[in-house]
């Protein structure tokens, strides 16, 4: 087997859930799959490592920016 496979993603490590086109952080692992929490919190999901792909820093940074900014909206918004 000559195919070259990506190390599965640590805890910690900050992703892009192919599958499900969303984004988080590993906060697990499960046996075979993976827990995902969003980088904004709340409930993780069931991840398959084949479909996690790990984030450059400049994709993790345009993240967060805009995480932080629709918080500020939502604050500036009464909610």
């Amino acid at each position: 087997m000559t195919e070259e496979r990506e190390a599965v993603p640590g805890v910690g490590a900050a992703v892009h859930d192919t599958a499900r086109d969303r984004y988080g952080r590993v906060a697990a692992h499960e046996g075979p799959h993976l827990q995902v929490r969003p980088f904004s919190g709340g409930r993780t999901w069931t991840a398959d490592p084949e479909h996690l792909r790990s984030l450059g820093q400049d994709e993790l940074l345009k993240i967060l920016v805009a995480e932080a900014n629709a918080r500020s909206a939502r604050g500036r918004h009464g909610r």
